[in-house]
């Protein structure tokens, strides 16, 4: 078949890997002149299915709260006149207990887990590097309150296939000498060890460049979507900046735009616009910084380290599509590297990025077949969209070829 994939990050390019892989004539459409100039641009750098805990939970209420008024929280609400954060809001609310936080959990779960071995044997078979390290990940409490709280989450994904080591400030320090320095300020935390680290934004552009190459998909970068032709209950082609492009089948991977071109075709997607913020800065003493990726979780900061950078992230706001951005957005990433791994970068140094989780109600993203024939979604993976990346790809290629797919597709599937 002739497949159009709307959108070159990390999501679309996987998807277009697995679907070229399948035999199929795949066209890539990007409004960006590169592949991963969106969100899939600059994260955490976590591939952490350890972060699979869904973000509405019924402590959630309470914290979104808090997010209007004081906006030195990790979540930041910008009160603004939007109908659809506000259906976005009570679709989210409803999310909101604890069955329903621990199902959304699992299948969060299920996919990471699945998608982590997916992104290693692409490695492996295509030879593409990222920056990887495979040394786990480390999600640290500065009180003993919360971690006495915050390790229920985690216990909870152990109990569902995640294997995690909860440690003290001594074993954490020796499974990370860089945070030897704050030892005393740390009360423990939990090590995920199949949990690893790796540029999205490399992989993505390798992934592109080596699909391109070996398997003939094509990109047709600088092009927007414009909209679909619609006969009966098919796509027939989709409308671009460059003009109509035919094709058997879609699939819409345009994250936090994916929600605003499937609303035209009556397409219930609920996904919205999560700002996040990373600073990206290269180490002045390499032996100061971290060896493997964490998250301060009292801070809600994730870092990572890149090869000779650490890259660290925070902040989820809602602000509609909003991706600007000022220096001091950054002083609570800054301060608590600055914390954290002290003498080991220049904060004249950093590069500052913000950009557009597409993030569904339920934290959960949506992969499959959407109310017409041949017009597939893999969309809203939210803040966990590099973790999720190859395994959506390959799960989707599987519904596609009418193939079982590996993992159990309950709760993953459109049925909106």
């Amino acid at each position: 078949m002739k497949i159009l994939v709307l959108g070159a990050g990390v999501v679309g390019t996987a998807a277009a890997y697995y679907l070229a892989s399948d035999g199929h004539d795949v066209t890539v459409i990007e409004r960006h002149q590169a592949a991963a100039r969106g969100t899939s641009q600059s994260n955490a750098g976590l591939v952490s299915p350890g972060d699979a805990t869904a973000w509405a939970s019924p402590a959630a209420l309470k914290t979104f709260l808090r997010g209007l008024y004081n906006h030195d929280l990790g979540i930041k609400v910008r009160l603004r006149f939007d109908p659809y954060f506000l259906a976005w809001s009570l679709r989210f609310l409803r999310q909101c207990t604890q069955a329903r936080l621990r199902a959304n959990s699992r299948i969060k779960l299920r996919l990471a887990l699945y998608s982590r071995d997916c992104i290693n044997a692409i490695s492996a078979d295509t030879g593409i590097h990222y920056d990887e390290r495979k040394k786990g990940i480390l999600y640290f409490f500065r009180s003993q309150q919360s971690l006495d709280t915050g390790t229920d989450n985690y216990r909870y994904l152990a109990e569902h296939g995640l294997p995690i080591e909860i440690v003290g400030r001594d074993r954490l320090v020796e499974l990370e000498p860089g945070l030897a320095g704050v030892k005393e300020k740390i009360a423990g935390g939990v090590y995920s060890p199949i949990d690893q680290t790796g540029d999205s934004s490399q992989f993505t552009q390798n992934l592109a460049a080596h699909a391109a190459e070996k398997l003939g998909v094509k990109f047709l970068y600088g092009t927007t979507v414009e909209g679909l032709d619609i006969d009966g209950d098919r796509v027939r082609m989709v409308i671009t900046s460059a003009g109509p492009v035919a094709c058997d089948a879609v699939v819409i991977s345009m994250g936090p735009e994916s929600g605003l071109l499937g609303r035209r075709y009556g397409i219930d997607l609920p996904v919205y616009p999560v700002k996040g913020y990373t600073a990206t800065i290269p180490l002045e003493d390499e032996s100061k910084g971290p060896t493997m990726g964490g998250a301060d979780e009292d801070r809600l900061i994730g870092y990572s380290r890149l090869g000779n950078r650490l890259r660290m992230s925070s902040t989820a706001e809602f602000t509609g599509f909003d991706r600007t951005f000022k220096p001091g957005d950054f002083n609570t990433i800054i301060n608590t590297g600055k914390d954290l791994f002290p003498g080991a970068f220049d904060e004249k140094k950093a590069v500052f990025w913000a950009g557009l989780r597409p993030m569904m109600p339920s934290s959960v993203p949506v992969i499959g077949q959407a109310r017409y024939e041949n017009l597939y979604l893999d969309t809203g993976h939210g803040h966990v969209g590099w973790t999720m990346a190859c395994g959506s790809g390959k799960f989707l290629a599987d519904l596609v070829a009418g193939r079982k797919p590996e993992i159990d597709p309950q709760g993953l599937t459109y049925t909106g």
